[in-house]
């Protein structure tokens, strides 16, 4: 697996961000504590794109976001936020010990009635979920990013936002043999990306969590 090197200049900037512009709420903090409690891996997007996600949500009007990939819902708890009174968060986790981590954590955040845990792999759930959904966060397992993405299509409509995460991947995209486990999956992605149904773009990122970046789509 590539391995991530932040420039220590990265994370100074991105943490007087967050701490200038973002300004994480505790429910954001206690998300990500008890995430290291449980031994989770730190593979969370940072606050700055957390808050990125919550505005998308915020300037798309969504009333019903679709989540693959969970962990301990930090990225759920910043679009749930977003989501008016009667909006509605489906997000998908593999793992069973995780999904408890983010049931408590979205819990605590006061979002229990905006936002479902569901368990189990995505490709399975997925077939299981009705549209239209108006926003779309693929943050799950690389090799299934082209699978994901079909299914995003499938239940958005014209118009649904689709947010694809770890688009840059130390820039392995141009060099695939840096991680033959992941590689492959985000090029597929990338280049259905360029192709209808979806009109997109990448923008690369740099930071706590190295030399990376995301897609932004919109399906037409």
């Amino acid at each position: 697996m590539v391995e991530h090197a932040p420039q220590s200049a990265w994370i100074d900037v991105e943490r007087w961000l967050t701490s200038t512009v973002v300004k994480p709420g505790p429910e954001h903090e206690r998300a990500l504590r008890a995430a290291v409690d449980r031994g989770m891996p730190a593979i969370e997007v940072q606050p700055t794109a957390g808050k990125l996600l919550h505005l998308l949500v915020r300037m798309s009007n969504a009333r019903r976001v679709l989540e693959i990939g969970t962990l301990a819902g930090y990225s759920t708890i910043w679009m749930a936020q977003a989501l008016p009174e009667d909006g509605h968060l489906d997000t998908l986790e593999y793992l069973p010990e995780h999904a408890e981590v983010a049931r408590a954590n979205v819990a605590a955040a006061g979002l229990e009635g905006r936002v479902e845990v569901h368990v189990g792999p995505a490709l399975e759930t997925l077939p299981t979920l009705e549209g239209p959904y108006d926003f779309v966060f693929i943050d799950a397992d690389k090799q299934n990013d082209t699978n994901y993405l079909q299914w995003a299509a499938r239940l958005g409509r014209p118009g649904t936002v689709i947010v694809v995460d770890n688009a840059v991947w130390e820039g392995a995209l141009l060099d695939p043999e840096m991680d033959e486990a992941n590689a492959p999956g985000i090029i597929a992605a990338l280049e259905l990306l360029g192709s209808p149904p979806f009109d997109a773009t990448v923008i690369q990122t740099v930071g706590s969590k190295g030399w990376d970046g995301f897609a932004l789509a919109v399906v037409k």
